[in-house]
Formats: C-alpha cells, sequence, structure tokens
C-alpha cells in the first residue's frame, strides 16, 4: 500500500486528489494538510511514501516544505503539484528535491501513475518541465562550454597537448613519455595551464577541457 499525504491551501482540490487517489487499489491517503508547515508537523507523526504537494500556500509554500520533508529521518518522495506556470518553478522543486512535476489540470490517471512511479523510486515530470529542464541543460552546457572554449585559447599548442593527456588522467611521467618531454618541463605546463584556465588543481583543468569538448 502507498501511504500518501496531499497539501493544497484548497478544500476543494484537496477532496478531489483524495478521490483520485482512494478510487485507486494500492494507494491510501492517509494524511491531508492545508499548507507546508502542517504537512512537515504531520509528515514527522506518520510514515509517508508520496506527498503531492502544492506549491503557493500560506505560511510555508511547496517550495520550502518539500526541502523540509527531504530532511526528515525518513523522507516522503514529494510530487509538486501546480495550475501555475512550469518555468516559474520546475527548477526550485526539483533543486528542493521532488522528484515529480505535474500541472493540476493533468488527466487523473497521469496523476496516478506519478504516484505509482516515484513510490517505485522513479521520477516524472510532465512534459512541459521535461522540455523546460532539457533547454535549460541545453543552454546551461552550451554557456559553459564557450567559457572553456575561449579559457582554452590562452593555452599554447604545447600546453593544449598536455592538458588533453592530463585530461585523461595521465600523471606527470606519463605525459612527458607520451609527447617526448621532460617531466619538470611538462610539471611546468601544467603549473601555466592551471593559471591559463584559472583552475586550482588537475581534476579542474580536466573538467575545463571536457566543457570544452577536448575530451570525451
Amino acid at each position: 500500500m502507498i501511504r500518501t499525504m496531499i497539501v493544497d491551501d484548497d478544500h476543494l482540490v484537496r477532496l478531489a486528489l483524495a478521490d483520485i487517489l482512494e478510487d485507486t487499489p494500492g494507494i491510501s491517503v492517509v494524511a491531508q494538510a492545508a499548507d507546508g508547515a502542517e504537512a512537515v508537523r504531520l509528515a514527522a507523526e506518520r510514515r509517508l511514501d508520496v506527498v503531492l504537494m502544492d506549491v503557493r500556500m500560506p505560511r510555508m509554500d511547496g517550495i520550502e516544505a518539500t526541502s523540509r520533508l527531504l530532511a526528515l529521518p525518513d523522507p516522503p518522495k514529494v510530487v509538486v503539484l501546480t495550475t501555475f506556470d512550469v518555468d516559474r518553478y520546475v527548477y526550485d522543486a526539483l533543486a528542493a528535491g521532488a522528484v515529480g512535476f505535474l500541472l493540476k489540470d493533468s488527466d487523473p490517471s497521469e496523476i496516478v501513475r506519478a504516484v505509482k512511479v516515484v513510490a517505485d523510486g522513479r521520477a516524472m515530470l510532465h512534459p512541459a518541465a521535461a522540455r523546460h529542464v532539457v533547454e535549460h541543460c541545453r543552454q546551461t552546457t552550451s554557456r559553459r562550454g564557450s567559457a572553456a572554449r575561449s579559457r582554452l585559447d590562452r593555452l599554447t599548442p604545447r600546453e593544449t597537448d598536455v592538458l588533453v593527456l592530463l585530461a585523461e588522467g595521465a600523471s606527470n611521467a606519463e605525459i612527458a613519455a607520451g609527447l617526448g618531454m621532460r617531466e619538470s618541463t611538462v610539471k611546468a605546463h601544467v603549473s601555466r595551464i592551471l593559471a591559463a584556465l584559472e583552475v586550482g588543481n588537475r581534476v579542474q583543468a580536466a573538467l575545463h577541457a571536457r566543457d570544452a569538448g577536448l575530451s570525451g
């Protein structure tokens, strides 16, 4: 049995969601809350598997409540439900620890499926939310890659050769052997690379190379 809690400041919404879930074999609504603060209190008093969480509520909103629920010793899975624009809340909800994000106008079968999916340890996003996440990641990766490539322009061709091997995990001795250089020369190149890329260690330099597309 999947033990659920519904959190929403609209009494009618809570009733509607409860009807949907209670009509589903294997799902039980064991608690309802009108705001985030009440949800956190109730969750600390009973075992919950899944919480359906509204976003905008008095006293404590759904984002803050989600973060607090996830800090409990045995936290439930949280599915955020909202009638509002996905782009405003999806990143905050996921960053707070939610593993599901649906609009309230989703088909009842989708809400039931979300409860089952997240209870099984998986994530479920409304298609619009998924598109926003993909686009956000694409833009972030693009910006990071552009900045990384710009810094690589500060390196000489030989330093770039050293960085490629460094990013593959090669030691100074292995780089020296691979490029036909003295190990002391490699050390000097590595120091120069770290300074040029404005990073503090080899791992950060390797990540920089990956962001720039210099390594796999």
